[in-house]
């Protein structure tokens, strides 16, 4: 048994001194290892550290039509002894077909498998995996298992890595009451008993007409056996107990662990006496009175455990109440299905050396009530409350909630795609709702209105921001942060100079449309990056139109005054519908801004406008990804520009890393024959809109610049150059480390042969 962790490792002590002569010597860890807590607090521990593991890797994935085969399939992979040997079946491998950050790792799947075994060797020789690997495959091909056998080396391993370690969450992306479930998952017996146990287990799920998924560690014993239960009806709950009561039988027949890696907790210590024996049982219940007499370390857990069917989150018979709410929720089934959705996987609690976006707040500050889990159970919590007449109206919410910075990464970043950003817009104008708009909400919410006021006299604003004690006590009064300085605004808008220079220019007859999206950090602060937005697209051969619309309604979103915004993304679609298409795109320059158009507007759509929403997300392209794609497609000469030599250093924006891609930013920097471009590995900027600006807020931005970004940009060379499209992105570099970065447009402008 390679994995086993029910009860106390009573019998690891027998093999010890001074109870077997010529045992290693006695250590108390192998009893406190898999204890749960329940027999002492650890205050210090020494580490064992093993060798990094040889350099050359490869993964055969053995395609099965059933997960039968997989099963012996893996018998004769352990017969190679492999490093690693793990199952992905088809429910997991089906919802990453439309998965906006799994699909990509979908390369290596040949056709429509049941399952893939996922079989690792390593050497510090890349010949000696690759005989390991053929010679595997050829004895696969001798039994008569499995249809297809590609294998990844090194780098290749990590995509169908990500794809196993996905699984549970993937899982959660199911729409409905009957989830998979948390029961049987752990259960371990040897390799060789694996596909019988299966076997059986199969026909235990059959007799109840459950489903299941099935993936993990197979060259363990441990296939994690997920069955799809609704534990919200009386039936699912009966359902629950028995499976777990008939594979308590199936463990005791093959002298399996009824835990292999997860522990027993309260789920299966009631079935504790049952695998192990009551006597067995009753030394457990000594050696817990012996280490905690007065039960309180963990109760409950191993020993006292009560019935496996209480004490669970979810209620059964819950009232058949519809939350009412702003956005459009039904592709999750309702918001509160939405945050069911997490698994508790922890995703959302990786470090920045990890990479990606998810979650930045966390990655700042460590603390659990940070991660996207958290706030997305602090919502099941009391959304799932069908006696609170007002379930969005807490304050605990609101302060889970406060340093969300709505960074879409968990919409893409987590299996599961628990999109949180889209679920604190939707609370917070539940709240204000109830208790009112915060002036300062309101204010970053009005930019426009504003802007479109103030740009009358720009020179003025410029003036006033641009005195530091003026720019402090003006910051002091509405809530923002003294040390954070203001974007300056433009002489003149973009759109006053785009209706005065289209008046002046020839006209190219041969030339393509272009429906360009002014929105409103271009037209009022990003103006000059605006207009080299235009000339640079008709130095390309396109003829650039603005057509009628209004601003995208990001300041909304981003403070929850999601009504407003619903009603300008339905002004918006309204206007823009009638011309813009796949064929001819709609370009933006601030991602924040085009890209609502790919997500909430389908989401805030009135049902007369939701298909017109749906194509117009399909024409709405940030200016990198539209000029990527028409260098790609041979539409645009690398020969306009300089042949000059740069080195050029990418941050992404939030939501191109979670909606688009930055390869459309690196493909882009890279017309030019001889510029190179890097993607900083960094995440959110810290910035986020009007976060970064809140004084409360300002600190954690500041960190979570610091994090990766700003001593990215400070170690670039004196004569390199910074690139971040987001308007709030390019502030925040500056204010953190006194550089300026630019658009990708300036660059691409400046790059053309004068």
């Amino acid at each position: 048994m390679h994995r086993r962790n029910t009860g106390y490792a009573l019998d690891s002590l027998l093999a010890m001194q001074p109870y077997t002569e010529k045992g290693e010597p006695f250590n108390l860890c192998k009893l406190i290892a898999g204890s749960e807590g329940t027999l002492a607090f650890v205050t210090e521990i020494k580490l064992n550290l093993i060798d990094l593991p040889p350099k050359e890797i490869a993964v055969v994935c053995i395609h099965c039509s059933a997960i039968s085969k997989a099963m012996k399939a893996n018998v004769v992979a352990m017969r190679h002894k492999p490093v690693a040997s793990e199952l992905v079946d088809k429910y997991i491998m089906d919802f990453t077909i439309s998965h906006p950050e799994y699909s990509k790792n979908r390369f290596f799947i040949e056709g429509d498998p049941a399952a893939i075994l996922m079989v690792e060797f390593m050497d510090n020789d890349a010949a000696v995996v690759k005989e390991k690997a053929a010679a595997l495959i050829a004895s696969l091909q001798q039994e008569k298992l499995g249809f297809a056998y590609p294998v990844l080396y090194n780098e290749q391993t990590k995509f169908a890595w990500d794809v196993r370690k996905a699984g549970l969450g993937l899982l959660r992306n199911i729409i409905g009451d009957a989830q998979p479930v948390n029961l049987i998952e752990d259960c371990a017996v040897t390799t060789d008993d694996l596909p019988n146990y299966i076997a059986d287990l199969q026909q235990v799920l059959t007799k109840h007409n459950v489903n299941a998924s099935y993936y993990a560690h197979a060259g363990a014993g441990e296939v994690h056996v997920e069955p799809i239960v609704n534990l919200k009806s009386e039936q699912g709950l009966k359902t629950f107990r028995t499976i777990l009561a008939d594979t308590v039988e199936l463990v005791k027949k093959y002298k399996g662990s009824l835990s292999g890696e997860h522990g027993d907790g309260r789920l299966r210590g009631e079935y504790i006496p049952a695998v192990v024996g009551e006597e067995t049982y009753q030394l457990f219940q000594q050696v817990k009175n012996i280490f905690d007499p007065n039960h309180i370390f963990n109760a409950g857990k191993i020993t006292g455990t009560p019935a496996m069917d209480t004490h669970l989150r979810v209620q059964q018979k819950p009232a058949e109440r519809k939350l009412n709410t702003s956005f459009d929720f039904s592709s999750t089934d309702g918001i509160l299905r939405l945050a069911e959705k997490c698994s508790g996987s922890g995703d959302c609690r990786k470090m920045p050396v990890s990479g990606g976006v998810m979650c930045p707040s966390y990655m700042a500050t460590r603390l659990e009530k940070d991660t996207t889990r958290a706030r997305a159970n602090v919502l099941r919590q009391f959304l799932s409350n069908e006696l609170d007449g007002q379930p969005f109206n807490h304050k605990e919410i609101k302060e889970i909630m406060d340093l969300c910075l709505s960074c879409k990464g968990c919409k893409t970043e987590c299996p599961s795609g628990v999109d949180v950003a889209k679920m604190k817009a939707e609370f917070l104008q539940q709240y204000y709702d109830k208790n009112g708009v915060p002036f300062r909400a309101n204010l970053i919410a009005n930019f426009s209105k504003q802007m479109k006021l103030i740009s009358l006299f720009p020179w003025a604003f410029n003036w006033f921001y641009g005195v530091p004690f003026f720019r402090k006590m003006a910051h002091r009064m509405v809530g923002f942060h003294p040390d954070r300085t203001m974007p300056k605004l433009a002489k003149q808008t973009l759109l006053s100079w785009y209706r005065k220079y289209q008046k002046s220019k020839i006209q190219n007859p041969k030339s393509q449309n272009v429906f360009l999206f002014c929105d409103e950090f271009t037209n009022y602060n990003d103006a000059e990056i605006g207009k080299k937005a235009i000339l640079l697209l008709e130095k390309l051969g396109y003829s650039v139109i603005t057509p009628q619309h209004v601003e995208s309604g990001r300041t909304y979103l981003s403070k929850g005054l999601v009504k407003k915004a619903k009603a300008i993304a339905n002004r918006n679609i309204e206007l823009l519908s009638p011309v813009v298409s796949p064929q001819t795109p709609i370009p933006g320059i601030e991602p924040s801004g085009i890209l609502t158009f790919r997500d909430e507007y389908i989401d805030l759509a009135t049902p007369a406008n939701r298909s017109k929403a749906i194509e117009m997300a399909k024409a709405a392209f940030t200016m990198e990804e539209f000029i990527a794609q028409q260098y790609e497609a041979g539409n645009i000469s690398r020969h306009l520009f300089t042949e000059e030599v740069k080195n050029i250093h990418i941050h992404g924006h939030c939501y191109q890393k979670a909606l688009s891609s930055q390869q459309h930013s690196k493909a882009c920097m890279e017309i030019p024959v001889n510029y190179k471009a890097t993607l900083i590995p960094s995440g959110c900027c810290g910035m986020a809109g009007g976060f970064g600006y809140e004084k409360e807020h300002y600190a954690i931005a500041q960190q979570v610049g610091e994090l990766v970004l700003f001593p990215a940009v400070r170690a670039a060379g004196e004569n390199d150059i910074v690139v971040a499209a987001g308007t709030s992105c390019r502030h925040q570099v500056k204010d953190g480390t006194h550089k300026m970065a630019m658009h990708p447009v300036e660059v691409l402008y400046d790059a053309l042969k004068k």
